[in-house]
């Protein structure tokens, strides 16, 4: 049994947003995702989680993406993916 988190929300939002506050990140959004785990690890060797269109390899420990595809494509320059708790579930 895993103890890492089986969802989080993540936050496309532009590279020069600061903080990691929710409602910051969240009204900076550009898109979000509430992405669950799938029990794999992927090519970067961290768990995948997947939803809403977006596959991410998440590191539990520093809820830093080390991998990310947004309908099948990688993130454009000027953007940042932010992880944070879902508000909701």
């Amino acid at each position: 049994m895993t103890s890492d988190p089986q969802r989080f929300e993540i936050l496309v939002v532009p590279e020069h947003i600061e903080g990691d506050d929710h409602a910051s990140l969240a009204g900076a959004a550009i898109r979000s995702a509430i992405v669950a785990a799938t029990g794999d690890h992927g090519e970067s060797g961290y768990p995948r989680y997947v939803g809403q269109g977006v596959e991410a390899d998440i590191d539990p420990a520093t809820r830093t993406v080390e991998a990310l595809l947004i309908d099948g494509a990688e993130l454009d320059y000027g953007l940042s993916a932010r992880v944070v708790e879902p508000k909701s579930l």
